[in-house]
């Protein structure tokens, strides 16, 4: 694998978007606008979801709605640009600024609630996928032309050990901070209060992200509709599948070009320009509907635009806020 499969991949990408471009006379409008109209929907929820982790941990704080979904929407918008969830420290920092006596470990660790019900729920979806025979079989997907996909297809030994080094990294640091920095610990474990409450967490974060989910699979029905490529269940789950598995390494923002690779090679039925102008015009619509909404919820609510900036201050603040709290060690 080299530096030109990597170039082949965004210029199937580039020629991709713009053939859509060519053919934006032929979107449906109407269910394209609802769909966009999903998707803010969606983000709200989650949004709202987070409001209530964050509620269980900080009991006697009043956690205002509006700016901690602004703050969900400008994270989402530069996670839209930039890849490797950047967006997530700017949403940690801009909610933490909004909770007097909060901290970082326990802001980060709420934020991570919202993983348990999202992986349980896109494991069942790639289960749904592989048993419908959705998904290219395993011996065409090292030939996938998309870097990120045929690079671990073609080096599954790599894939394995990068994969256990880093769980090893992970399980060897929440070691030493269980046993190292208690107090540091305790404030992770006060970001998951909500946890320890199983009718409260159903109640309050699992129903808004599974109705958040179901605005997600309405959107993407709605994009289908709009591209004339047609909503069904089978359709909108492959289409749900295609964008888990692009994403697990993000090698390129919202994984351009392994997107594409895998709907032409599994959506079957439409002719291959027609999946091309849908993935990449999706792509690009979701992209730019975050960042609209991200930078519009920055400059409306934070009164700036200065993303990096803002993830600057994440970084001095948390340095300063770790200097300034002294550790308590376990003998």
């Amino acid at each position: 694998m080299s530096h030109a499969d990597l170039a082949s991949s965004f210029n199937s990408f580039f020629n991709a978007a713009s053939a859509f471009f060519r053919h934006l006379s032929e979107i449906e409008w109407a269910p394209f606008a609802i769909a966009l109209g999903f998707l803010l929907a969606m983000q709200l929820c989650r949004a709202w979801a987070w409001r209530n982790v964050l509620r269980a941990a900080y009991p006697g704080e009043r956690i205002s709605f509006i700016p901690l979904s602004a703050a969900y929407l400008a994270g989402a918008g530069i996670n839209a640009i930039v890849p490797a969830h950047a967006g997530d420290v700017t949403k940690v920092f801009l909610v933490k600024r909004q909770i007097p006596h909060s901290s970082y470990p326990a802001v980060t660790s709420s934020f991570l609630v919202q993983t348990v019900f999202d992986t349980t729920v896109g494991v069942l979806v790639l289960l749904y996928a592989i048993t419908q025979g959705l998904l290219p079989p395993l011996p065409r997907i090292p030939h996938l032309p998309a870097f990120e996909i045929a690079f671990w297809a073609d080096h599954p030994k790599t894939f394995l050990i990068v994969t256990g080094v880093l769980l090893a990294a992970i399980a060897i640091g929440i070691y030493f901070l269980a046993h190292r920095v208690r107090r540091f610990w305790d404030r992770v474990k006060q970001g998951l209060a909500i946890l320890r409450q199983p009718r409260r967490y159903l109640r309050e974060v699992a129903a808004w992200q599974g109705l958040g989910w179901l605005c997600r699979f309405a959107a993407f029905w709605f994009f289908l509709e709009a591209f004339n490529i047609g909503g069904s269940v089978g359709n909108v789950m492959l289409v749900m599948s295609v964008q888990a598995i692009a994403n697990i390494v993000p090698f390129t923002p919202g994984g351009a070009g392994a997107q594409q690779a895998l709907l032409v090679a599994t959506l079957h039925g439409p002719s291959r320009a027609a999946v091309l102008s849908y993935s990449v015009g999706t792509q690009i619509a979701m992209a730019a509907w975050s960042v609209v909404l991200g930078f519009a919820a920055i400059l409306l609510v934070f009164r700036t635009t200065d993303w990096r900036g803002l993830i600057k201050q994440a970084q001095d603040e948390a340095e300063r806020e770790e200097k300034a709290t002294p550790s308590t060690a376990v003998p």
